[in-house]
């Protein structure tokens, strides 16, 4: 059978609210159901908005140091000093963006986004997204008995391509990250460093299906991913590496 992609619409919400009890009124409303083996990806907007992670920028007050940064890199003062406080590492910019990791993962702007907000607010990233991702999961086989793979989805920018595309920054109920080292390609040669990103590239092809603009899909179901499910609780450091190992990172710190 063939992969299927099915994005699912959603009320919009404002303030806190619970995001396992909107997911199964968002499936009832679209007549849609889980099924065992599925992968449910949900958009990392919708579970910031569902913890209330929304932060108004008339509340930030302003340090030296985003002072500085707004300067360096024409960020306004109030978005650079969420981006101080949400980042791990600052490592530079260009004008009207900060290259920042966040719970090591490379983003502008340390992931903070601006959009659906009316201007005045700023979506951080959620907290704990492979803990929300985990919970998510286990309530689906305590209330249905079934086996679903949970994925956070945020989109990203690629080095030098034009666009985004979704990534995972939480994940639960499938192994992430398929090693095919000792495999052989098509020569017969074994493959000696490949690793495969199960959970990136369904959260990408979902991520297409639930659009970036006003579609209002922060949900989708993934079915026949072949992906292989698992009841172990993913760790947030499976689908990350150091920035030492980054050959990104590793490449611009030797210019």
């Amino acid at each position: 059978m063939s992969l299927t992609v099915i994005p699912i619409k959603a009320d919009r919400k404002n303030g806190e609210f619970i995001l396992f009890d909107e997911i199964c009124k968002s499936l009832d409303r679209n007549d849609l159901s889980l099924q065992d083996g599925d992968v449910l990806v949900i958009s990392s907007k919708f579970v910031s908005q569902s913890q209330g992670r929304v932060l108004d920028t008339k509340s930030i007050m302003t340090s030296r140091d985003s002072q500085k940064i707004s300067e360096k890199f024409r960020v306004g003062p109030k978005l650079s000093e969420a981006i101080i406080r949400e980042s791990d590492k600052i490592f530079g910019g260009i004008s009207g963006f900060v290259l920042a990791s966040s719970d090591q993962v490379l983003a502008p702007n340390a992931g903070i986004d601006k959009s659906n907000t009316g201007g005045s607010k700023l979506i951080l990233y959620p907290n704990k997204p492979y803990l929300v991702a985990e919970q998510i999961k286990r309530k689906f086989f305590l209330i249905l008995s079934i086996h679903v793979g949970v994925i956070i989805v945020d989109s990203r920018l690629m080095p030098s391509r034009v666009g985004t595309i979704g990534i995972t920054i939480g994940c639960a109920g499938i192994e992430p990250v398929t090693d095919i080292r000792g495999q052989k390609d098509l020569d017969g040669n074994y493959l000696k460093v490949t690793f495969q990103a199960t959970s990136d590239n369904l959260a990408s092809i979902a991520n297409h299906k639930m659009g970036e603009g006003s579609e209002s899909q922060p949900f989708a179901i993934v079915r026949n991913s072949a992906a292989k499910l698992t009841n172990r609780q993913i760790q947030h450091d499976e689908m990350t590496i150091s920035h030492e190992q980054c050959v990104y990172i590793r490449g611009f710190k030797k210019r």
